[in-house]
């Protein structure tokens, strides 16, 4: 099933989202404030972010155009339409207003996650046993899914979609800084070989190849070297 974000700091409505919300069959994450919810983010990948605005910090505005590949409805108190439009111009993928009906939220997630998953399924990319679609940062591989932090399945999703190419490490940094911070020049040797392990478990193949002070590129297992 579905995990779902909630990011709010008020307490008594971040316990009621959650109730409600795990009762519909969802795994719920809590945040109560934007540098929270940044936080988590770095570490998971959930399908769905319920955002407040008034938060301590890192506001909901602030927060949002940190936030990629994942579909989020704003729950605020805020009734202005200008800022409505203006959330829903910025990324945000739905608005409701405080006080709402659980229903009605619920309804609005449901809408949102299929509308998420059907856009997945028209956007999956294949080379070879490997195929990697836009949910859950997870990937088949050799028919068995192997979940991947953000960062691997960044770093994996641009080499799917150049292959057989040798992709640079200052053209795979500068693509994914915004989603992946906690990739950098240092780390990125490291991210590239718990990858190439992952891949490597259900299917005994190799896919990825380093090119000595260049890059990577995503290789046929059956290639000579």
């Amino acid at each position: 099933m579905a995990t779902i974000l909630v990011t709010d700091d008020d307490p008594d409505i971040g316990n009621l989202l959650e109730e409600a919300l795990a009762k519909a069959g969802y795994t719920v994450l809590r945040a109560c404030s934007g540098k929270e919810a940044l936080s988590i983010l770095q570490k998971h990948s959930p399908d769905l972010i319920l955002l407040d605005l008034m938060m301590p910090g890192l506001s909901g505005e602030q927060l949002l155009p940190q936030i990629r590949n994942i579909p989020v409805i704003v729950v605020s108190a805020k009734i202005d339409l200008e800022n409505k439009v203006s959330l829903l111009l910025g990324g945000a993928a739905d608005y409701i207003t405080k006080p709402f009906e659980i229903r009605e939220l619920l309804a609005r997630v449901a809408v949102q996650l299929r509308n998420s998953n059907a856009a997945e399924r028209t956007d999956q990319l294949v080379f070879d046993e490997i195929r990697l679609g836009g949910d859950a940062h997870s990937v088949n591989v050799s028919g068995k899914n192997i979940r991947l932090t953000r960062t691997e399945f960044a770093i994996l999703k641009m080499l799917m979609q150049n292959p057989e190419q040798v992709v640079t490490k200052s053209a795979i940094l500068e693509q994914i800084s915004a989603d992946t911070p906690d990739c950098t020049e240092l780390s990125l040797k490291q991210h590239i070989s718990n990858l190439r392990k992952k891949l490597r478990q259900p299917s005994g193949k190799d896919y990825i190849e380093a090119i000595w002070g260049i890059g990577f590129r995503l290789r046929s297992p059956n290639e000579k070297s």
